[in-house]
């Protein structure tokens, strides 16, 4: 075994990562028994909603999960499902079920890019993602927060990234959580508005739509921020 090979196997040994691997995995069951039982698409908003109303309380666990793997797993629909659950629970109650999931969601794929490194993260995403800590972890920190807070980027792509850099947890957990909430709470509300009719939602939604397609282009023809200095993806 090479010496680089016995170092992720140590850090891979690690309570955190332990943690994290358990999660996935109590996820995966969690997924793996509703779909098997129920004969329902998780992925879908339909599907969701039968498996919610098929399985009462427990529902709220299934939704943790499949946000969970919604993260882990890119393709698996993450913003359709949270407006879904908006629909289904209300705004606030949503959100605070769609932030966790994403949350225990973003902590795992960063232990998987921070562990098991860049051939896990291809095999996993099909591309390969560069951080740039020239600035400062901080500059960084403040990069994923704008990401998290307007997602123009990929959610997962971000936090593998942020492993595969060294970014600290300290940096990571906080940047990350903070910046997820509103965008979380927009779509949550989204899904409430559409099912009550909402003038304000539904106007508030299609602002967010608009940025979501005009910031990712200025991005990329503007460099606004200086995004394209601090991430490359390949």
């Amino acid at each position: 075994m090479t010496r680089k090979w016995r170092k992720r196997f140590k850090r891979l040994l690690q309570r955190h990562n332990f943690t994290a691997i358990g999660v996935l995995l109590l996820s995966l069951l969690v997924y793996a028994v509703i779909s098997t039982q129920g004969k329902t698409n998780l992925l879908t908003p339909q599907g969701l909603q039968q498996a919610v109303s098929d399985t009462g309380l427990w529902g709220i666990l299934v939704y943790i999960a499949v946000i969970t793997l919604a993260v882990v797993i890119s393709p698996i629909p993450g913003a359709p499902l949270t407006v879904a659950a908006g629909a289904i629970w209300g705004a606030i109650p949503a959100g605070i079920y769609s932030v966790i999931g994403g949350f225990l969601g973003g902590l795992i794929a960063y232990f998987i890019g921070l562990t098991l490194g860049r051939s896990a993260v291809q095999a996993l995403t099909g591309k390969a993602i560069y951080f740039s800590k020239a600035r400062g972890e901080w500059l960084i920190g403040g990069f994923i927060f704008v990401t998290r807070l307007l997602p123009v980027l990929s959610f997962d792509l971000i936090s593998y990234g942020a492993g595969l850099s060294g970014l600290s947890l300290p940096v990571y957990a906080p940047t990350t959580l903070l910046g997820m909430i509103p965008s979380t709470l927009l779509l949550t509300y989204m899904g409430q508005a559409f099912t009550i009719g909402l003038p304000l939602g539904i106007a508030l939604s299609m602002v967010f739509l608009m940025l979501l397609v005009l910031l990712p282009w200025g991005i990329r023809r503007y460099n606004w921020l200086g995004l394209r200095d601090m991430i490359r993806v390949e």
